[in-house]
């Protein structure tokens, strides 16, 4: 079996972990695992807080209803879908376009397709502007095959979460790869773990705190259940 697919089947969520330091080097590279897993257009619209920090990950902790992952843990990292992100995304896209080369019709094409990618993050003054995207979509689906587009503010965030998501599972699986545990979390209070970071509300959503650190002795490895294939895949 190979190293990634020994990774992906050994990964558990360890519910206790010894707070060990993690080395800089280890950190980037499971950073990085996360900053290169595939996102709808490019876009990557998200943005992650590695709370290392005693303080700060003690009262982060606590935000996460004082679950013993988040208490044992090395450290912390909250994944956050972010809608907010994408002029300085496409600025450093088509800056680092310029440094490799591309030629210019193919800048002015990326860019121009920015253009027109633009108007689905606007939503206008109470969201309205996005309610009006909204329904001339539907209207537009009656007479022609459309896929489903992020128009409205809750639509943005359910695409960005799609994008978190999928990085947060690169995340875990580095981590596994490199010799450490990882425990996902949906236990917090956002409300207050977003002002603790300072997040926005209109451009920020936390997806999920992950506790990062290794396996304890303590911890007490439960059976794996899964569903049968045939009750998950349908092959026609």
């Amino acid at each position: 079996m190979s190293e990634i697919l020994e990774a992906i089947f050994q990964r558990r969520a360890i519910r206790v972990l010894d707070a060990i330091e993690i080395p800089p080097a280890v950190r980037g590279r499971i950073l990085d695992a996360a900053r290169v897993a595939p996102s709808s257009f490019n876009v990557q619209p998200y943005r992650f807080y590695w709370v290392q920090s005693p303080e700060m990950k003690t009262r982060a902790a606590q935000l996460c209803m004082g679950q013993s992952p988040a208490e044992t843990a090395s450290a912390l990292i909250v994944a956050v879908a972010d809608i907010g992100s994408w002029p300085a995304t496409v600025e450093g896209q088509l800056e680092w376009m310029r440094q490799e080369g591309f030629s210019e019709k193919q800048i002015l094409e990326s860019a121009r397709k920015a253009k027109l990618a633009k108007w689905f993050f606007i939503q206008g003054w109470f969201g309205i502007l996005g309610a009006l995207k909204w329904a001339i979509l539907r209207v537009v689906h009656f007479w022609k095959i459309i896929g489903s587009v992020p128009v409205a503010r809750q639509g943005l965030f359910k695409w960005a979460t799609k994008s978190t998501s999928l990085a947060c599972e690169n995340l875990m699986i580095a981590a596994e790869a490199l010799g450490l545990n990882t425990c996902p979390m949906e236990g917090f209070d956002g409300r207050r773990l977003g002002k603790f970071l300072g997040l926005s509300s209109q451009f920020h959503e936390i997806v999920m705190v992950i506790a990062i650190g290794k396996k304890s002795a303590r911890h007490v490895d439960q059976p794996q259940w899964r569903r049968p294939l045939e009750a998950t895949v349908k092959f026609l």
